[in-house]
């Protein structure tokens, strides 16, 4: 079994899809491992430590995958990408299948197997393949360190002789697992936290990490089975704005991370909230990407209203680039030896099973996914 890694080409990704302990993983399972030169290069992981781990180093991309039976990347392929691969061969990595049904069809039309690593379960046996989480841990810790570096206050208590200094008003809305490594990341650095989501069960997690969750009454919300919040109605978008806005108002920092799973991210954070805030504080918008919590946050982009800092950069995990893709290159690996067939050393995707169920996408030439069959 062949398994090719290609460089990622979408612009400021840093991250690989796989590091050098998961090649040496894979070569023990008895598979050959080609990786594109310069793979590495944003981790700052040289070719040789990819070499050293039993990988063969191929020139261009082209090359990566022109034999491969296994493509794994981080971002999903363009259609120039699709022409090149084989018919027949597993192709791995985040392909946002509700909003990419080009892509979908493409990979269906030219009989690739397409697992979509966001559609990966969230259940206990699929925990250690769970690439959305981990790179959302990443994330979360991310926005914590960028509204760090753009506020003028530092973040702990600190008194000295020359008077109090008093700690950083935190605001995190969303505890899902962005949002609770933002609790932990800026308790760490001594800030004052209060947190609000709207599914009542994670009040529990938030005060755990020392942070104070704020009771918003929207009625009924709850969780959806994979454990992701679900969509709010008009109403309840407006009540939970409400209830947030003297919270938003006092807080020196607001870290956003409600995202619906498949779905624009809902917009929280008003203009008018952002305004009332005092000059000097900063909003951290982690959902930009989708759409963005926060009125007139802008992708890539950091700007000032009124004094006030909101930021929207993108792809925050590549911004701890070796350490999301350690995690990333894991989830990979674990995903394939849980398939693995140990005998005939080839990967074994069994219909039945839950896990593959859930994300292969397309397979033999049509979708397969039940939930993507109906959107498309």
């Amino acid at each position: 079994m062949r398994v090719g890694v290609p460089k990622e080409t979408f612009p400021g990704e840093q991250r690989a899809a796989l590091v050098p302990a998961g090649v040496k993983k894979l070569v023990g399972l008895g598979a050959s491992v080609a990786v594109e030169s310069g793979l590495g290069i944003g981790a700052r992981i040289p070719d040789e430590e990819y070499r050293a781990a039993g990988a063969a180093i191929a020139a261009d991309a082209r090359a990566v995958v022109a034999d491969a039976d296994i493509v794994v990347r981080v971002r999903k392929p363009d259609e120039a990408d699709v022409d090149v691969l084989r018919a027949g061969v597993v192709h791995v990595s985040f392909l946002d299948p509700f909003n990419e049904k080009g892509l979908v069809k493409s990979l269906a039309a030219k009989g690739i197997t397409g697992i979509s690593m966001e559609m990966i379960p969230r259940t206990t046996r699929a925990q250690k393949m769970d690439a959305l989480s981990s790179q959302a841990n990443l994330a979360g810790y991310v926005t914590v360190i960028l509204a760090a570096t753009y506020s003028p206050k530092m973040l702990p208590m600190m008194m000295t002789p020359a008077g109090t200094i008093q700690p950083c008003r935190v605001f995190v809305i969303g505890a899902g697992v962005a949002g609770l490594q933002a609790i932990a990341t800026a308790k760490r650095l001594g800030a004052r936290i209060e947190a609000f989501d709207t599914r009542p069960v994670v009040a529990e997690q938030v005060q755990s990490l020392g942070a104070k969750f704020v009771q918003i009454d929207l009625g009924q919300t709850g969780q959806t089975e994979q454990g992701y919040a679900r969509e709010l109605t008009p109403e309840q978008l407006e009540l939970q704005r409400q209830g947030m806005k003297k919270v938003v108002g006092a807080s020196d920092i607001v870290i956003t991370t409600a995202q619906v799973f498949g779905r624009p991210a809902p917009r929280i954070v008003t203009r008018d909230m952002v305004e009332a805030m005092r000059p000097g504080s900063v909003v951290v918008d982690m959902a930009v990407e989708s759409g963005g919590n926060v009125e007139g946050s802008v992708l890539n982009d950091v700007i000032d209203v009124n004094g006030v800092i909101v930021v929207g950069l993108g792809n925050l995990p590549s911004r701890v680039a070796r350490n999301a893709s350690e995690m990333y290159s894991s989830n990979i690996v674990n995903l394939l030896d849980e398939f693995w067939d140990k005998e005939s050393k080839q990967l074994k995707l069994d219909s039945t099973d839950d896990i593959v169920k859930g994300c292969v996408i397309t397979r033999g030439g049509d979708v397969v996914n039940e939930t993507i069959k109906k959107i498309l």
